[in-house]
């Protein structure tokens, strides 16, 4: 990709010679890449905050006693195990906006007039791509979290509840603590996984119009079609940026404590 993004490539293919770091200024110069930076960022953030705080509470039911605990435990594993372009196909086709089920259920409630493009412009899609997202991000990160609350010793809740702490108290000061490595991992596994998602947002609205909704590696895609290198150097780009993001994150959060 480096090599690549150094080198002049016409659109069938054929090499040019070197191009020294113009695509990169080309990149950069590009009006739309403000924009598609800006989504990256609001999409990455939110859905992994959303999914972290909604794998908790699902990790923290699961680790429960309850009838049909099993079947719950099974049906978490659907959007894991399924395809993730085809989920966002099959939620592409649930919104659409002429046989769309979501628009004729809600014509039928009356809570619309009349059928909505939920992809059709950014304002509608952005946060059904969000949904979508956290849908098939959940299972992973649930059962990392699970497996770290089932590693917590039943001793240390014994031990609590003999010295009165009530139970937010002993979430706060005993779960939690406990729970971070496992947290760490789900949350950065989670982070990267999420930045450079693609088959979501390619396969609901292909970034869409206009780019308004293609993120920096939908966005890399796109431009594979005008300029290869370019292409390429917004790949390095990318790299460059989950390795600076996770290191920052891991410095910020002091993981080395939790090897103590």
């Amino acid at each position: 990709m480096i090599r690549t993004s150094l080198r002049r490539i016409d659109t069938s293919g054929v090499d040019q010679g070197p191009a020294g770091l113009d695509k990169y200024r080309k990149l950069f110069a590009d009006p739309r890449l403000p924009d598609v930076l800006t989504w990256t960022a609001v999409w990455t953030v939110a859905v992994v905050a959303l999914t972290m705080l909604i794998s908790l509470a699902l990790a923290q039911l699961f680790n429960q006693r309850f009838p049909g605990r099993r079947i719950t435990r099974w049906a978490l594993i659907a959007p894991w195990a399924a395809s993730v372009l085809m989920t966002a196909i099959g939620f592409r086709w649930m919104l659409d906006q002429v046989a769309g089920v979501l628009n004729r259920l809600l014509l039928d409630l009356g809570l619309i007039d009349s059928a909505e493009a939920w992809t059709g412009d950014a304002a509608h899609a952005k946060p059904w791509l969000v949904a979508v997202a956290v849908f098939v991000s959940l299972p992973f990160t649930t059962y990392t979290l699970l497996a770290g609350l089932q590693t917590v010793p039943g001793e240390v809740y014994e031990a609590a509840r003999v010295d009165g702490a009530s139970r937010p108290q002993t979430y706060l000061r005993i779960t939690l603590p406990l729970l971070r490595p496992a947290f760490l991992v789900a949350l950065v596994i989670n982070l990267i996984n999420v930045f450079n998602s693609f088959p979501i947002i390619w396969g609901m609205t292909q970034g869409g119009p206009n780019a308004d909704t293609a993120t920096t590696t939908v966005f890399m895609y796109m431009l594979r079609s005008y300029d290869v290198a370019e292409s390429a150097a917004l790949s390095v780009v990318n790299f460059a940026a989950v390795i600076v993001m996770v290191l920052v994150f891991l410095k910020v959060s002091g993981w080395k404590e939790t090897d103590r």
